[in-house]
């Protein structure tokens, strides 16, 4: 497994990250097979290893720290807070209340002393960046974390927090985690050149787009609406919908074209999002041991020059082929009061 420096911090980090929010209810929730999974994939060489406090509400954070003991210093461990972890509405954002507190738990539910890349896991418009720099950069300080990121932010405020963490003496966010896909370009038009301006290291999520690379929908009847992540966000799914029309339309494409270059849909798609120049890390989300497998067999692929234009003609750079797809909708979108007087 090849590595890359994670964003100017000297820490290597393997071209693959094992991803571990099918780990737990949502996703495989036989905590044993999990920690195999997890061995598997660190015995094939990822040392790099993603959660967060929201996966099956912290499940998937015990299960890591599971299969992390005895080989926790070999591993770069990140994790993630923002979203609401309790009913009380203190118990989720950005704040200094909050992550002073969240810290502890993920600590716990990991088993460990430190974290190596703690993030944001969302923008927080309530709380002023100011606030939350200034206690991740306490967190470093007291050796509980040893860098710290963002996660879905968009450009702009991505260059917020850089300036905020200049002019007031806080560490930077030294990464950010967005989605990436053939079918989701969006990122490479502010995000991806920002992450590189800064010097960023960016881990990205979501290379297979919901299960849409996989090569499980060939056709419209192949979406079964009726249960699991399509009847929960049937937006992102709907074939009747112009934007996942767009989007089966690219995949019948795909497949023809990987199909040439000799490969399968999904290391296909996973080689394009590592060839970005600006991915330090693309992130995998196995929830099967077969599915590991199979992703791992990829990790050597590299597209070739003519390959890569050819998926530049199915889904043109910087295009969002279904703009609901999207995993951040700033405030002023999501609230008709800050458009109306």
């Amino acid at each position: 497994m090849k590595r890359r420096i994670l964003g100017g911090t000297g820490i290597s980090v393997s071209e693959y990250a094992l991803g571990a929010m099918m780990f737990g209810a949502i996703g495989n929730p036989d905590h044993d097979d999990s920690v195999r999974i997890i061995h598997r994939a660190l015995d094939a060489g990822i040392n790099f290893v993603d959660t967060a406090d929201l996966y099956s509400e912290g499940e998937s954070e015990e299960i890591v720290g599971k299969a992390l003991k005895g080989r926790r210093d070999d591993i770069v461990l990140a994790t993630k807070a923002h979203f609401p972890m309790g009913d009380d509405p203190n118990e989720g954002g950005n704040s200094r209340r909050w992550i002073t507190q969240e810290i502890e738990n993920s600590l716990r539910r990991l088993g460990t002393d430190h974290i190596d890349l703690y993030q944001i896991h969302r923008p927080d418009p309530t709380t002023d960046i100011d606030e939350t720099l200034s206690v991740l950069s306490d967190l470093v300080r007291a050796g509980k974390v040893r860098a710290v990121g963002s996660s879905t932010f968009p450009a702009e405020q991505m260059v917020e927090a850089q300036w905020v963490s200049d002019r007031r003496g806080h560490v930077r966010f030294r990464s950010e985690q967005p989605p990436y896909s053939i079918l989701a370009r969006g990122v490479e038009a502010a995000v991806l050149p920002t992450a590189q301006k800064y010097g960023m290291g960016v881990l990205s999520w979501g290379p297979l787009s919901a299960g849409w690379l996989t090569g499980r929908y060939t056709k419209a009847s192949d979406v079964d609406l009726s249960g699991g992540r399509a009847a929960v966000e049937k937006h992102k799914f709907d074939p009747s919908l112009p934007g996942n029309a767009r989007k089966l339309e690219a995949v019948g494409a795909l497949s023809e074209l990987a199909a040439d270059a000799g490969l399968s849909l999904p290391h296909l798609a996973i080689a394009f999002v590592r060839a970005h120049p600006a991915i330090t890390s693309v992130i995998i989300g196995p929830r099967t041991m077969a599915q590991v497998e199979d992703l791992l067999a990829g990790s050597e692929v590299e597209l070739s020059q003519d390959v890569l234009d050819r998926i530049d003609e199915i889904v043109p750079p910087g295009t969002d082929l279904n703009r609901g797809d999207s995993y951040y909708l700033p405030p002023a979108l999501a609230d008709k009061s800050l458009r109306r007087r």
